[in-house]
């Protein structure tokens, strides 16, 4: 009796439309040297802010009033200030204070904003006209006006200028948020899937916002550079966070009645803030760019 033997076939393993989405957009985001080196840049930056204050044991509001004014040597790398305070511990200290403000603001705009762009959009009408009316009158005003009206309300507090930067985030959230719901809204498995009777809310958080993220992100990021921004011109002008803090818009503020004699106490705060910036800004575009799905591969 001859016996056949059966040879079961090998089936490779497929990988997910998802998993071979985010290797295509990794493969673009790496292509883009200028984006890779803001996320190192972003990434060291977050670490200072975490692990930094650990590893100094400086108290970064000790005063020294025998060695204010110091340049930059190897006691104090960034010099001392005019209370003989260390600059280089206030500007790590500081760095979880612009960051707490940058991503803080941006996650209370973002809510809110995606929220009010996801309902204008996908319901329309008068809700939709209301709400885009709201974003206008909001986006009449420069950001920086609208946020220091705010501030001015409130009072100059960190916390007032976290919920001021995050107000004026809203109306870029939310017309971004609307123009990509509306354009979700008009594909055929939307009808589709409201034609098996799925309710509004399933809709929209399954089906909708998911194929949306991509603006959102791109936005969230390139938006924390302008709420650090914003910050520091708050805390520059005494409306954001108060002394002692080691606010970097704070610490420009003081250090500019020394620019002359004491240079290095607008220098350091400074150049943070446009590294930091620029870094939240290339990143930024890099990932325009790779999540754009008419770039080319």
């Amino acid at each position: 009796m001859s016996t056949q033997t059966e040879k079961s076939p090998v089936i490779g393993k497929k990988s997910s439309p998802r998993s071979e989405a985010f290797k295509t957009f990794m493969k673009r985001l790496l292509k883009n040297k200028a984006a890779v080196i803001g996320g190192l840049v972003i990434l060291f930056i977050i670490l200072v802010g975490i692990i930094g204050p650990f590893l100094l044991k400086t108290d970064p509001n000790a005063q020294d009033i025998l060695n204010k004014l110091q340049p930059p040597s190897k006691e104090h790398w960034f010099g001392t200030d005019n209370f003989g305070r260390d600059i280089f511990t206030r500007v790590v200290f500081g760095t979880k204070l612009t960051l707490k403000v940058g991503f803080l603001s941006v996650l209370i705009g973002g809510i809110i904003g995606i929220v009010l762009g996801i309902v204008s959009g996908y319901y329309g009408g008068i809700i939709d006209t209301l709400i885009m009316r709201v974003m206008d009158v909001l986006l009449a005003f420069p950001g920086i006006l609208l946020a220091l009206a705010i501030v001015s309300v409130l009072g100059g507090s960190l916390t007032n200028v976290i919920i001021a930067v995050g107000i004026f985030s809203v109306p870029a959230f939310a017309r971004i948020v609307r123009g990509s719901t509306l354009q979700v809204k008009k594909l055929e498995y939307i009808d589709a899937v409201r034609a098996l009777g799925a309710s509004d809310g399933r809709i929209i958080f399954k089906h909708i916002l998911p194929n949306i993220l991509s603006p959102i992100i791109v936005q969230a990021t390139m938006r924390i550079a302008t709420a650090i921004l914003t910050a520091s011109g708050l805390a520059f002008l005494g409306l954001g966070a108060q002394p002692p803090a080691s606010e970097w818009g704070a610490m420009l503020s003081d250090g500019r009645a020394y620019m002359h004699n004491a240079s290095h106490m607008v220098m350091f705060p400074g150049m943070m803030i446009v590294i930091v910036v620029l870094a939240f800004n290339i990143f930024g575009d890099g990932l325009r760019d790779a999540l754009d799905p008419k770039m080319k591969q």
